[in-house]
């Protein structure tokens, strides 16, 4: 059997013997030269769709994604596999960021991850005619359109910089695109003439859609867990929720634990590893986890809030059944839920507001008039807007808003390690040593633990550092700064907030253009979006699984047959007449008096009580009934 080059490279560093399904198709395209557009699922392998044929080709590949997260994790397991690559983002220096270019023009480096703010940089635009780049991959590249669930402006610029590598192909990768998104990418990164789109069918056959009406979520939770046994992540909206339902699940004797951005990077790395390898079952967490994340047999995905988008929706529950195998993606919705959801529809931030929020955030950052363009800062959005008392929610979206125009970026929060660099020469450091004998320890310690600390920056563990000269890791620190005060170290400590980087000077409010134009379409965009997760949740005369595919474009005129509304549809029709018997008696029933379920079974001994049961959850659902708190079942008039 004849193995052809691109086989090749997967087995060398992948170790698979074939492609799955769509990423050959997408490779050769690529390699012919050819702009195309690859719609894949969550989890549908779409990092392999360019690194393989980047790897083909002779020069380095440049990556442009927005998550820095995701751009640190790819960098690391290419390095892990012997391959060079770099990434560039907001959170590094000026000189990390000259460092890192020079590496990527002269190092025989084969990928360069950048953010999308980077590109319209001047140290990039002077270094971008030396790059030999043999394709441009366009990750997450939804971003780029106004009706895309994450738009940002700076995608915008990716297609001036094709002038610098005219030969090199784009690539462009998304796991979820509405048809109306899919005209606009390829638009908007000036595809050629003979492009090419691959996507798969957004249907996942294996994954049981349901939702469920729900009061006492932590007591639906932890049955449904009980009922389906395996790994499970529960999305949360807020940290407290998290935080709360995890406890929940202990005190139930379920190993689960919480994750969120506000834990440090440690606990974070702990909780999600003890996940990954089987000892704890149950993530509860916001949507920071599970990016990047390729856990094959996760059989259930509980949304306790629904997200603000079906797209948001649909890469998270993706997340279950990767192995092919049958599970579930549950979502709980009550009567506060959906009005909450409706309140917000619609809810966008005016331009006045906008103009307040932009001038809170140079206030609480200092940043004087005509003065930060470039510069990066960490940001707290928690302590930003209780220091001026406003709405986080509504001051996030203000602050998008200000992204949107191209004043700001907004990054995520990432793990950064402490770094350094030694900035001056072997001589300069042993006259340094000479007049400062009590720096020598240290500094001799540095040059023995780190190579190549004069050329680049190294990455340090201040506790290992502390423990091979046994000094208290609070001293050593002090030392650090010190050296980096006096210019002989360049020393970065570690870092894990969210970064805010001004693309442009602080400009008076007075200067501020956001236009009213723009506003409304992505006002009418939001509220669209909303409107169609209302639709999905109230849906319960109608296939949850068409829902989802139409909203994506796909039509298809039968049923899905797996979700809530198909399999309780199938129950009817195979059993109605004994349906509405035992939905009579119980509606019969509760009509002279409420009662509690058991009473219900006691009272109706000739009808089979898992049978009886279902029916009970099956009208609660469906608010035919309502059960209080007091677990006491009554007719809902």
């Amino acid at each position: 059997m004849i193995i052809s080059p691109i086989q090749q490279i997967l087995k060398t560093y992948w170790g698979f013997d074939s492609f799955r399904s769509l990423q050959e198709e997408i490779i050769l395209s690529v390699l012919d030269g050819k702009d195309t557009l690859a719609l894949l699922p969550t989890g549908g392998g779409k990092s392999i769709c360019f690194q393989v044929p980047a790897l083909a080709l002779e020069g380095i590949c440049l990556v442009i994604s927005p998550l820095v997260a995701l751009m640190k994790d790819q960098v690391d397991a290419l390095k892990d596999k012997g391959i060079k690559a770099l990434y560039v983002h907001s959170g590094m220096t000026a000189r990390e960021i000259d460092i890192t270019l020079d590496n990527a023009a002269y190092g025989g480096y084969k990928f360069l991850y950048v953010s999308p703010e980077r590109l319209e940089t001047e140290i990039f635009i002077q270094r971008a005619p030396k790059l030999n780049v043999n394709l441009i991959a366009v990750d997450e590249a939804h971003c780029i359109s106004q009706w895309g669930y994450d738009f940002r402006p700076t995608y915008l610029k990716i297609a001036e910089i094709r002038k610098f590598f005219p030969k090199a192909p784009v690539l462009a990768l998304t796991a979820t695109a509405t048809p109306k998104v899919e005209i606009d990418i390829c638009e908007k990164l000036e595809f050629g003439k003979n492009y090419n789109i691959f996507k798969q069918s957004f249907e996942r056959k294996n994954i049981i859609y349901s939702v469920l009406n729900e009061e006492n979520k932590a007591g639906r939770l932890i049955r449904l867990l009980e009922m389906i046994p395996g790994s499970a992540i529960v999305y949360g909206g807020y940290r407290r929720t998290c935080k709360d339902m995890a406890d929940q699940l202990k005190l139930n004797d379920i190993l689960a634990d919480y994750y969120h951005a506000g834990l440090s990077h440690e606990e974070r790395s702990a909780r999600q590893e003890a996940w990954l390898s089987g000892r704890l079952r149950v993530m509860v967490c916001t949507n920071a986890f599970g990016m990047g994340i390729d856990k094959p047999d996760v059989r259930l995905v509980v949304h306790l809030d629904m997200p603000a988008t079906l797209e948001s929706y649909y890469q998270e529950t993706g997340r279950a059944g990767r192995d092919g195998q049958r599970s579930f993606a549950t979502a709980f919705v009550n009567g506060h839920d959906i009005d909450e959801i409706e309140a917000n529809t619609g809810d966008y931030p005016t331009a006045s507001y906008i103009k307040t929020v932009y001038k809170a955030l140079c206030n609480f950052l200092m940043i004087p008039e005509e003065s930060g363009a470039g510069q990066s800062f960490n940001f707290d959005i928690s302590e930003f807007s209780k220091r001026y008392e406003l709405v986080a929610a509504q001051a996030y979206k203000a602050l998008k808003e200000i992204e949107n125009s191209g004043y700001i970026s907004m990054s995520d929060s990432v793990y950064m390690p402490s770094r350094l660099m030694i900035r001056v020469n072997y001589q300069q450091v042993y006259e340094f040593q000479l007049n400062n004998p009590g720096y020598e320890p240290l500094i001799k310690t540095i040059l023995r633990s780190y190579g190549g600390c004069f050329d680049d920056y190294v990455t340090i563990k201040e506790n290992d550092l502390g423990k091979r000269l046994s000094m208290p890791v609070k001293k050593l620190i002090e030392n650090l700064h010190q050296l980096h005060k006096q210019k002989i170290i360049d020393y970065l400590p570690v870092n894990t907030s969210p970064q805010i980087t001004f693309l442009v000077p602080r400009l008076p409010v007075a200067h501020l253009s956001f236009g009213v134009k723009e506003l409304e379409i992505r006002r009418k965009s939001e509220k669209e979006r909303r409107d169609y997760v209302i639709k999905y949740i109230k849906a319960t005369d109608r296939c949850r699984g068409k829902i989802l595919l139409n909203y994506f474009g796909e039509k298809k005129d039968e049923d899905c047959g797996h979700c809530d509304y198909c399999i309780s549809r199938r129950e009817m029709i195979n059993s109605e007449i004994y349906l509405d018997t035992i939905f009579s008696l119980i509606k019969d029933a509760l009509k002279s008096r409420s009662q509690a379920v058991t009473e219900l079974i006691a009272g109706n001994p000739e009808i089979d009580e898992k049978r009886m049961i279902e029916a009970i959850r099956w009208m609660v659902d469906r608010k035919m009934i309502r059960m209080t708190n007091n677990k006491i079942l009554e007719l809902n008039l």
